[in-house]
């Protein structure tokens, strides 16, 4: 049975998160210590010890879902994966990996992604909306005709797309699809609107740090965000990374082409289950486990 190792993204934090991992393995426990020092402070203890607003923030939030990820591929090591992929900031575990960054130079770069996501919010306010019951075409083309910035930037399942970008364009696209007949278009309670054109400071300072960066080729393919295609080539692997802050994650397409392409069992590496639910609407045939538990 061909295996997956997927990678999940912001949103799938929780208090105490890593801890039982910390305290089970000395290799886990390294891991977690060189990052705190990388850092310059206890990222554990927010980790740890932090309430789920403390969790919340985007600059400790991104870091410790990496963090955690990255502790996790211990568990799973040697379970013969032949494919990863991840959603979002899980882009970047992913391709801890597969060899293509450091664990080290993964956490430079998930912390300036961070600040400079945060930044950008603070700058431009928007916000996402999660639509359900809709064709994707139906939302594509809706997001098209409203008047402001709005756009799909999460392609989760089929039926389940997040739109995001300027407040009112939103909130209008909201109203519009739901006169189209969407189940729910439900505004998300961030204060960004990730994924979108609103996103382009962030990908500028990112695009550096990426650059000033090396990458390897690949020990096995990354399905990448922005285009859901299989790549193991560092020099693409840089441009689809810096392409994705302002682009939608493709994460239905990419499934089906890791499936296409012959996996068969979705390992999800990092806390939560969030993406099993989500692969098994998309392909039903899969199996999936975690590979924490």
């Amino acid at each position: 049975m061909m295996k997956a190792l997927v990678f999940p993204g912001q949103g799938s934090q929780f208090p105490g998160m890593g801890k039982e991992l910390y305290d089970a393995r000395k290799d886990i426990k390294d891991i977690m210590d060189h990052a705190n020092d990388v850092l310059g402070f206890s990222i554990t203890k927010i980790m740890f010890e932090g309430d789920a607003a403390a969790l919340q923030q985007t600059k400790v939030t991104q870091l410790s879902i990496f963090i955690y990820s990255v502790a996790a591929i211990k568990v799973v090591n040697g379970i013969g994966a032949s494919m990863v992929a991840g959603h979002s900031l899980g882009e970047f575990s992913a391709l801890v990996a597969n060899g293509v960054i450091t664990f080290e130079d993964g956490l430079k770069l998930v912390q300036q992604r961070a600040l400079a996501m945060q930044q950008a919010c603070d700058d431009v306010p928007g916000t996402m909306a999660a639509i359900l019951g809709l064709p994707d075409d139906i939302v594509e083309n809706i997001c098209r005709e409203t008047t402001g910035v709005v756009v799909p930037a999460n392609y989760n399942c089929p039926g389940q797309l997040v739109i995001s970008g300027e407040k009112s364009a939103v909130e209008a696209a909201c109203i519009a699809l739901k006169e189209a007949g969407a189940k729910r278009a439900l505004i998300l309670p961030v204060h960004g609107a990730f994924h979108s054109p609103l996103m382009q400071p962030a990908q500028d300072q990112l695009e550096a740090a990426i650059h000033a960066t090396k990458f390897r080729t690949a020990s096995m393919p990354v399905y990448q965000n922005i285009n859901a295609e299989a790549v193991t080539d560092p020099e693409t692997i840089k441009k689809n990374l810096i392409a994705q802050l302002t682009g939608p994650v493709k994460w239905t397409q990419t499934i089906q082409n890791m499936s296409k392409d012959g996996a068969e069992s979705f390992i999800e590496v990092g806390p939560g289950n969030t993406l099993q639910g989500l692969i098994r609407k998309i392909n039903p045939n899969a199996h999936t486990a975690s590979g924490t538990s």
